[in-house]
């Protein structure tokens, strides 16, 4: 078992005398629910990042699209990376987007990913910019490996594409060398944190934030998001949202004015 963040607090806050938090939407700053649509940000979650976007650079990466992600967060001031980070988008003029030449396929990948899943009850398909995602959350369980290979389908007819695994979820994005941790350490190099031997913190509950808690193994802290034991990159663990909230307050509390 890793340690708990909430245990470590003031050792991971003294390891730099900068930090640089990062953190991941659904299931780290809310819960996981059935329907994505429903997954709201608590008020008090929203202040506690007011607070801390007020003392350190902070960047919220998601995979929902970038205009999603920032319409629930509303912290102006921040950095947001939707789709998986292919869309990052920031105060004073930031902007970085990849992926725009598979538009196309995309939009041919939905079309048949729609037929295919209208066939199975509880499937929901999810229509991003840069990626078109697959939810089983609500298929019975004899049922699921229907959707798995529905995306395969879709998939290996669109060679352009690649396959990713979440939280009872499949999603088709464009096959680019690109994810999280490269968007990561991207934002460290673009916004100079990386001269000013910032500390990065990265915060994450899916597979898909694991890419990010590789990039910041020797350099940051990572911390994951689960109440169960499970492999993980990472070197901290919190049990849920609730406990990510009282750690950046924790965090602030020991963060200079």
């Amino acid at each position: 078992m890793i340690p708990s963040a909430l245990e470590h607090v003031h050792e991971i806050a003294r390891r730099g005398d900068r930090l640089a938090v990062f953190l991941d939407y659904d299931g780290t700053l809310t819960p996981i629910v059935s329907h994505p649509e429903d997954a709201w940000l608590p008020e008090s979650m929203r202040q506690t990042l007011r607070s801390l976007a007020a003392r350190v650079p902070v960047a919220i990466l998601s995979g929902r699209d970038l205009d999603d992600v920032r319409g629930r967060v509303h912290v102006d001031g921040i950095v947001y990376a939707g789709s998986h980070g292919f869309d990052i988008a920031g105060a004073g003029g930031l902007r970085r987007e990849l992926g725009a030449a598979y538009l196309p396929v995309l939009d041919t990948a939905e079309t048949e990913l729609r037929e295919a899943l209208d066939e199975i009850p509880g499937a929901q398909l999810e229509r991003k910019h840069f990626s078109v995602a697959a939810h089983y959350r609500n298929v019975n369980e004899n049922d699921a490996f229907r959707v798995a290979l529905a995306v395969d389908a879709v998939a290996a007819r669109h060679r352009e594409l690649r396959k990713m695994d979440g939280k009872k979820v499949y999603e088709l994005l464009p096959d680019i060398d690109w994810d999280k941790g490269k968007a990561v350490l991207w934002l460290l190099e673009t916004l100079e944190l990386e001269r000013g031997k910032a500390l990065p913190i990265y915060i994450g509950d899916d597979r898909t934030d694991e890419d990010a808690f590789r990039a910041l193994k020797k350099r940051g802290v990572a911390i994951l998001v689960s109440e169960h034991p499970q492999v993980t990159a990472a070197n901290y663990w919190l049990n849920n949202p609730e406990e990510v909230e009282r750690f950046l307050g924790e965090l602030i509390a020991r963060l200079p004015e």
